[in-house]
């Protein structure tokens, strides 16, 4: 199972001149809990670091920061950690989990994004999966009365 299979591949985007009020409301818009910062390349975004909800919250609300003093790129995440489309989608996530990150960029082999990889996404892929093995044993079960009868 790789990454590629299983990220998001609608990814809200912004560039590290993007204000800081900007930035609020494209995650409010698009019900997202960061962005992706990107460097705009001809061949498509390169991603240079990530914003989320709890940096704007740690990093300018709680410190008190001018909204207007500060853009995307002041407050960023500039240690940004991304996984390959076809990386393991298991390594990537124990990966995550030793990084304390709760979502990785994905890249293609050019370094453009490609997608994300979240906490919630995975969940709801494992959640799939165990509502499919309950299903499949209550099938099982009511085959294995109707045998007995």
């Amino acid at each position: 199972m790789s990454v590629g299979d299983y990220c998001n591949r609608e990814v809200v985007v912004c560039d590290r001149d993007t204000s800081i009020r900007e930035a609020a409301r494209l995650m409010r818009a698009h019900h997202v809990g960061d962005l992706v910062v990107v460097r705009r390349d001809p061949d498509g975004n390169r991603p240079i670091g990530i914003l989320t909800d709890r940096d704007l919250v740690i990093e300018v609300l709680a410190q008190e920061v001018d909204l207007d003093a500060i853009a995307t790129g002041d407050v960023m995440s500039f240690d940004l950690a991304t996984a390959g489309t076809g990386d393991d989608l298991w390594e990537t996530l124990m990966r995550m989990r030793s990084l304390g990150l709760r979502r990785m960029p994905v890249v293609g082999q050019e370094g453009l994004l490609e997608g994300i990889l979240t906490a919630d996404d995975v969940l709801e892929l494992l959640a799939e999966g165990m509502s499919d093995v309950a299903r499949l044993a209550r099938r099982e079960i009511r085959q294995e009365s109707a045998r007995r009868r």
